[in-house]
């Protein structure tokens, strides 16, 4: 599980075309301090496997279905990701709950600067809007936001100045693509919810009055 909250501002170093998948080589000394083989590391929020570290990078490989869900398909040399290692057990958790599984992308459509803030507006997967609710989190780019509107094709957050000088948000422009993951709860809730009442079995005794026998 990772908290949304990135750690640092890395770089990819290589990308290699595999059949059917590709390796990443990224650079981020914060994140692979103390990796290994095996560990998890969020890249632009998705959760991938180490394969080995060396001098301050490491490299993933990334599956077709990866490719193809998120955006990680589109990075190239050079361009700049988001990374998190995962919310160690009994450490804080600072932004919400992420699973680091992409469930879509969506596009930024428009940027307002403030004064101490910038709203964004990103075009959301019409699957995906029954998720996103007013106040509620989603994660963008592997950063937990809070969304302040939430509309049928759309919703928009408030960035603040951290948020704007160490994460891709900062930089992303009117067209750019972003990996978007809503939050699990919403998941689980509309799953238990399809599946009809909880059976009076589960819900504990009956306590009422007469109830008793």
């Amino acid at each position: 599980m990772f908290t949304g909250i990135v750690e640092e501002l890395g770089e990819v170093v290589a990308v290699e075309e595999l059949a059917d998948a590709a390796r990443f080589r990224l650079r981020g000394p914060v994140v692979t301090e103390g990796a290994k083989h095996g560990d998890s590391i969020a890249v632009n929020g998705v959760c991938l496997t180490v394969v080995d570290t060396s001098d301050g990078e490491f490299t993933a490989d990334v599956m077709a279905e990866t490719l193809e869900r998120s955006g990680l398909g589109a990075l190239a040399a050079g361009d700049r990701v988001n990374l998190e290692r995962p919310m160690a057990l009994g450490g804080r958790l600072g932004g919400h709950l992420v699973q680091g599984h992409v469930d879509g992308t969506g596009t930024i459509t428009g940027r307002v600067p403030g004064d101490n803030w910038e709203i964004v507006r990103i075009s959301l997967p019409e699957r995906l809007t029954r998720y996103v609710v007013e106040k509620g989190s989603i994660t963008v780019d592997g950063v937990s936001l809070t969304v302040v509107e939430a509309g049928e094709e759309d919703f928009t957050v408030s960035l603040i100045p951290t948020t704007l000088a160490t994460t891709t948000l900062g930089v992303k422009k009117p067209g750019d693509p972003v990996n978007l993951e809503v939050d699990v709860l919403a998941k689980y809730v509309e799953r238990l919810l399809a599946r009809g009442a909880v059976p009076a079995s589960a819900a504990g005794p009956d306590l009422s009055a007469g109830a008793v026998r």
